[in-house]
């Protein structure tokens, strides 16, 4: 009686281990399952999937239609900070490439290629206007021109100097004043005035700095010039 009971335990036992083996089997396979389902509709899901914002040239906040050259630009930050131009991704001028200065910063580009042609700063606090006259005659037609002011951009400017910056179709160069603070992108033998300009006047009762206003930004898309 003793063997027959102890065989009936070691069957009951084995009974028992194996349907336990037999569940935990299953189980493990339904769990690697609903894991794989998991992570395959996490990657398939937009909404769990990190999403990083496009960049555009210069960092513009929307992408330029063909034939159009992007650019950003800003204006100097009292007499702190210097102006930055930027340009087909490619910045032509800034403090960091050491090469703006007080007054008023001019880039000029082609205007087929975009290919940088000059960049320069002339001082219109402590400098002689007829340099800045010289170079304004000397622009090609078809030349991209792009200007910043950096301090102070006026007090040196006559008259023939803003006749020739209208030219390039500006407008609110005729009321450029002492720490105005000004961007604009022109051209060459431009037919309308342009629709790129921007313009703060220096004001005591609104300037953000002490002396200077706020720095002015702009940003857009030039058409390539045709042949």
């Amino acid at each position: 009686m003793r063997v027959a009971g102890a065989a009936k335990l070691v069957v009951a036992v084995a009974v028992f281990l194996l349907t336990f083996y037999v569940i935990s089997q299953v189980f493990e396979i339904k769990m690697d399952a609903s894991l794989g389902n998991l992570f395959a509709r996490s990657a398939l899901d937009p909404a769990t999937r990190s999403t990083k914002p496009p960049r555009y040239k210069c960092g513009i906040s929307k992408a330029c239609p063909e034939k159009h050259f992007a650019f950003k630009m800003a204006s100097g930050a009292a007499n702190v900070v210097g102006p930055k131009i930027c340009l087909e991704d490619n910045v032509l001028m800034s403090g960091v490439k050491n090469n703006v200065g007080r007054g008023i910063n001019v880039a000029l580009a082609n205007g087929k290629t975009g290919e940088v042609l000059d960049t320069k700063y002339f001082d219109m606090w402590g400098g002689d206007v007829a340099p800045f006259i010289e170079f304004l005659k000397g622009i090609q037609d078809g030349t991209i021109v792009l200007m910043g002011t950096y301090d102070d951009g006026a007090t040196k400017l006559n008259d023939e100097a803003r006749r020739l910056i209208a030219e390039l179709g500006s407008t609110s160069i005729t009321n450029l004043g002492f720490r105005d603070n000004w961007v604009f992108c022109g051209g060459k033998g431009i037919k309308t005035k342009s629709p790129f300009e921007q313009h703060i006047k220096n004001n005591k009762d609104t300037n953000k700095y002490e002396g200077w206003p706020e720095v002015v930004e702009m940003e857009g898309c030039i058409p390539q010039k045709q042949d």
